[in-house]
């Protein structure tokens, strides 16, 4: 079954065109102007991807990217006018999986879209795998990550990032290599992209997060626990 792409954008032509393209590439597509239908469709679960314009006319897009956040694991794909570094940098720490500026090109979004759903969506091998003695416990069957038991509320780049670094633990991974292995290619600004996720992610671990995955000044990051016999 196709997966579902939702498409928020206020702009009837954009919301078109992004529906012609991706429809082409084989997605079932969904469209809204409205930021109030878009949170009724991110709240029962139909979508398997959000494209997300920030300006909307109803209700502002931020509020639609925290519902996609705090209903689960949906991708949401940022589409905005608001080019500003820290607008995107804002948008990213509160959970966007990638930052898509107008005017874009429809065929990039696509494939942007498809490498965030290939990512969430691929095969991993199954059986959880612990470090730190047990104190982290990582499921890529279920894509789940546990830190003292806890269930870690992770947006699909936080995870892909501490996959990556627990890969090899002890292996510094550069920023580009993580926003390529997260991601699938690099794009202008990853290395305050991949921070602010980083940063994120080290606030969901609690006060150990900084240990956990470690800074390694000049070069990137690392797992700062062993993996567990």
């Amino acid at each position: 079954m196709a997966d579902t792409v939702l498409v928020v954008e206020d702009e009837k032509e954009i919301r078109e065109l992004l529906r012609r393209y991706l429809e082409r590439a084989g997605f079932t597509v969904l469209t809204t102007g409205s930021g109030a239908h878009a949170l009724s469709v991110v709240a029962d679960g139909t979508a398997a991807l959000v494209v997300l314009d920030l300006g909307l006319p109803d209700v502002d897009g931020i509020e639609v990217l925290r519902a996609a956040r705090e209903s689960g694991r949906t991708p949401v794909v940022v589409l905005t006018a608001r080019g500003e570094v820290e607008d995107r940098i804002r948008g990213l720490e509160l959970g966007a999986d990638d930052y898509v500026t107008k005017p874009f090109s429809p065929t990039e979004l696509v494939l942007r879209v498809q490498a965030v759903l290939h990512r969430v969506n691929s095969a991993a091998p199954p059986g959880p795998v612990s470090f730190g003695q047990g104190r982290l416990l990582l499921d890529e069957e279920r894509r789940e990550a546990r830190w003292d038991g806890e269930l870690l509320e992770l947006t699909p780049t936080e995870w892909g990032i501490l996959a990556a670094v627990a890969s090899v633990p002890g292996r510094v991974y550069s920023r580009y290599e993580l926003i390529n292995r997260v991601r699938g290619y690099e794009f202008e600004g990853y290395e305050r992209t991949i921070d602010s996720h980083v940063k994120n992610l080290r606030h969901k671990l609690g006060p150990g997060g900084p240990d956990v995955v470690r800074t390694v000044i000049g070069v990137g990051y690392r797992l700062g626990l062993s993996r567990d016999p």
